[in-house]
């Protein structure tokens, strides 16, 4: 079985082929710039990348010359789209409606649709992006694999936030998190390098990249997160700025003179690292700065490195222990000194950091010494291959 996965953003398409038989990512890429005049395409095969400029006006159009690409009888990977059994989509936000992954129908594209108020970014790209496989290869059985769904086992009242429970009810004001998928994967996969059953660990997934969220993943199931209703909560963030004084918000709109939307773009895009640093919001660009003496830079490395070291602290309160780390993402399997930093804030918890092994940078491994009572891996993310998987494993229901 050929499984297909499709992660639509506003202006970009990113996808997997991946043969279901043994795993194997056949081919894949990402279509930039979509309806911006200058778009292209970054198609991976064996190792091999091609770049590929090809203006598109839309999704549907980027999805039709992404699959000549598959197709293409130079570098091709299927002879053709009856290769393709299924097609998994990436689903940001489900809000309450769903707690796994489904097959999709009318029924369900309605519900996505329904919660566009809540993610009104990731949500029509997503629609487009249905929409399109419909037209271009139709009657392929999809399947939406939801962000938010790992953590519907949070508890009520680690969900909720201390406002008017009307607002909740009347506009499903809650927290919701993020990344859940990336969560579920590196959990189980860190469970499977320790040689554990997941249900007998207790585990923070520090996700830690453009945008980032922890969770505590107890007996396998995620049981709080950082991220809340929306992706701009929680940690600080590269550009987004995590928690803050609710009351900054309206006396920098009464300050500044400021709309909703444009509150939201300086919290959104303007914060975080970036705006501490005022550098840049790639760690790389911040770790160069602060070598070279940027006090500013310091500040934001420094601070953000405290920020993701106290969520991990208080998941040993949401769990009543911890017995392991995991950094993935970008900056989590990257970033040697910012895992350095943050860990060197945790001794008091028993993280004991192997200097050499932190070197390691997208790969499994073990970070922490023998002796930590607090067990620290690195483990690259997946997030395509646990859609394929559940979509896999729907459509053979």
């Amino acid at each position: 079985m050929k499984i297909l996965v499709i992660n639509c953003g506003s202006s970009s398409l990113k996808y997997q082929l991946i043969n279901m038989e043994n795993e194997e990512v056949l081919a894949k890429g990402n279509y930039e710039r979509i309806g911006q005049g200058n778009s292209f395409l970054t198609h991976k095969v064996a190792g091999e990348k091609k770049v590929l400029e090809n203006p598109v006006a839309n999704h549907q159009e980027a999805l039709e010359f992404m699959l000549k690409q598959l197709l293409h009888e130079e570098y091709g990977v299927i002879s053709s789209l009856d290769e393709v059994n299924a097609i998994g989509h990436r689903v940001p936000h489900g809000t309450d409606l769903f707690n796994k992954s489904v097959l999709i129908t009318e029924e369900v594209i309605q519900e996505i649709a329904s919660c566009t108020e809540l993610a009104p970014i990731h949500t029509p790209p997503i629609l487009n992006g249905i929409e399109a496989c419909k037209q271009v290869i139709p009657g392929k059985p999809m399947v939406a694999v939801f962000d938010t769904a790992f953590h519907q086992s949070i508890p009520e009242e680690r969900y909720l936030y201390p406002i008017p429970y009307e607002y909740y009810k009347k506009y499903k004001m809650r927290k919701y998190g993020f990344h859940g998928t990336s969560h579920r994967y590196v959990s189980q996969r860190l469970a499977e390098l320790m040689n554990k059953n997941v249900e007998e660990l207790k585990i923070v997934v520090c996700h830690l990249g453009q945008g980032a969220s922890l969770c505590a993943v107890e007996h396998g199931k995620s049981v709080d997160t950082s991220m809340g209703m929306t992706p701009v909560s929680g940690i600080m963030m590269c550009a987004r700025s995590g928690d803050l004084d609710p009351s900054i918000v309206t006396f920098l709109m009464k300050k500044e003179g400021l709309s909703p939307d444009e509150i939201e773009d300086i919290l959104n895009k303007k914060s975080g690292v970036l705006g501490i640093s005022g550098v840049s919001p790639d760690f790389r660009d911040i770790e160069n700065a602060a070598d070279e003496g940027n006090e500013q830079a310091k500040l934001a490395r420094n601070a953000y490195c405290y920020n993701v070291a106290q969520y991990i602290a208080k998941y040993a309160v949401s769990m009543n222990g911890i017995d392991a780390i995991a950094f993935t993402a970008g900056v989590g399997e990257n970033q040697t000194n910012i895992r350095k930093c943050i860990c060197d804030h945790l001794t008091w918890m028993g993280v004991e950091l192997d200097t050499q092994a932190n070197q390691v940078k997208s790969e499994e491994q073990e970070i922490s010494t023998k002796t930590s009572k607090v067990k620290v891996w690195v483990v690259p993310t997946n997030e395509e291959l646990v859609i394929a998987r559940d979509t896999k494993e729907i459509v053979e229901l």
